[in-house]
């Protein structure tokens, strides 16, 4: 038995026009490297587009090349991600799964404040395949403290594979420990593999009564420090018990870092152009600046010189982030707190507890997750109405209403 495993592949995520590009065409990699290893089916666990009302061109391509495999009948069983749903209910992947593209695993029926979850058996391999959906701010937990968990757990002889779109506290990494997530414990046990999702990260472990956690991770990195951290894009292949991490890497990424503590424009403006060394053509190139200039601003500093360069080198792509670069003159008028997390957080601390209504730490986790909730942005192609009851259904289940 051969299956690919995929996640968090948020095609249409990018808003710059040629990294969009880029993580289409490694979407369209992946399913070409499946239909040519000729596997018998493909796990999807979560995230398939940005949004659950993609762009046009996204939609396209991926329906194109799901009807690839559906041609070669070779099903794709998926669950929903924490992207893929808006708050009217309304998913594109509904649309895909009714044209017979794909197979949405996460089904069941609630009885007596029971989740009893159905079982997928692919036709070809007999595997039995199940799974829980994604939700944002990790509020598929509930789902699974509610799991009946009795027939999930039954040995058997086939093949079982669980789904699932979440964070798990074991296995979480430092630079993501805000990020909600739940305990490995709250997975149901005895299947032989754990196909993951939601977490950016390239992972396989087994923990004692879990073996084969995996995390595919995203098939293209999705943000700036992602770019700087994974540099390519991955997927799994499971062949006979073998697993495997593959890796796509359409451009090359070049991750570069000035250090502008104590300089002037000037000096930071030599040091910049002297980091472009080496072959950059077709390059992706991340640029981070950070330090406090010992005169000047920082818009003194000639980036347009620096992107020049790049492109006349025959960079693909050049991006830069300069939150942590200041200059001494920002520095005498700038708050004691140095972010806005940590002046929302002071607030908070400072006047929780006055109403009485909840319990002092119970109502500064609540007004945390409400600053955060109230902060979020339409996403692209999203009608205003649906951002509104998308913005109101979220609050309603931070505030239990």
């Amino acid at each position: 038995m051969k299956f690919a495993h995929i996640a968090d592949c948020h095609v249409g995520g990018w808003r710059e026009p040629k990294l969009r590009a880029v993580n289409t065409k490694s979407f369209i990699s992946v399913i070409d490297y499946c239909l040519k290893a000729g596997v018998d089916f493909v796990l999807l666990s979560g995230d398939l587009f940005n949004t659950a009302m993609p762009p046009m061109e996204c939609l396209r391509v991926v329906v194109e090349k799901l009807k690839q495999l559906a041609d070669k009948k070779i099903p794709v069983y998926s669950i929903p991600g924490s992207h893929d749903f808006s708050s009217s209910g309304k998913t594109i992947l509904a649309v895909l799964e009714s044209a017979g593209l794909m197979k949405n695993v996460c089904t069941g029926q609630e009885a007596d404040g029971k989740l009893k979850l159905d079982f997928i058996v692919d036709p070809k391999t007999k595997t039995k395949i199940t799974g829980l959906l994604g939700k944002k701010g990790g509020l598929e937990n509930n789902y699974f403290y509610h799991l009946d968990r009795k027939h999930l757990e039954e040995k058997e002889t086939r093949y079982k594979i669980f789904l699932f779109h979440s964070a798990l506290s074991e296995l979480k990494p430092k630079e993501l420990d805000k990020m909600d997530a739940m305990p490995v414990s709250l997975l149901p046990k005895n299947f032989n593999y754990y196909a993951g999702g939601h977490v950016h990260v390239i992972d396989k472990v087994n923990i004692a009564g879990y073996e084969n956690i995996v995390y595919p991770g995203p098939i293209y990195p999705n943000s700036f420090s992602e770019l700087e951290k994974l540099k390519k894009g991955s997927f799994v292949i499971v062949d006979n018990g073998h697993i495997q991490h593959l890796k796509i890497e359409p451009h090359k990424v070049i991750s570069l870092e000035l250090n502008a503590e104590n300089k002037t424009p000037e000096e930071a403006n030599e040091e910049l152009l002297g980091l472009l060394k080496g072959e950059l053509k077709d390059a992706i190139i991340t640029l981070r600046v950070a330090g406090c200039l010992r005169t000047g601003k920082p818009p003194d500093i000639k980036f347009k010189e620096f992107f020049n360069k790049a492109y006349s080198s025959g960079a693909y792509f050049v991006m830069k982030n300069t939150n942590k670069l200041v200059s001494k003159e920002f520095e005498e008028i700038k708050t004691s707190k140095s972010s806005v997390e940590e002046i929302e957080e002071a607030a908070i601390n400072e006047h929780s507890g006055q109403l009485g209504v909840f319990e002092t730490e119970k109502e500064k986790k609540l007004t945390a997750e409400l600053i955060r909730l109230l902060s979020i942005e339409k996403e692209e192609g999203e009608k205003t109405a649906d951002f509104e009851n998308r913005v109101k259904t979220d609050v309603d289940a931070v505030l239990e209403l």
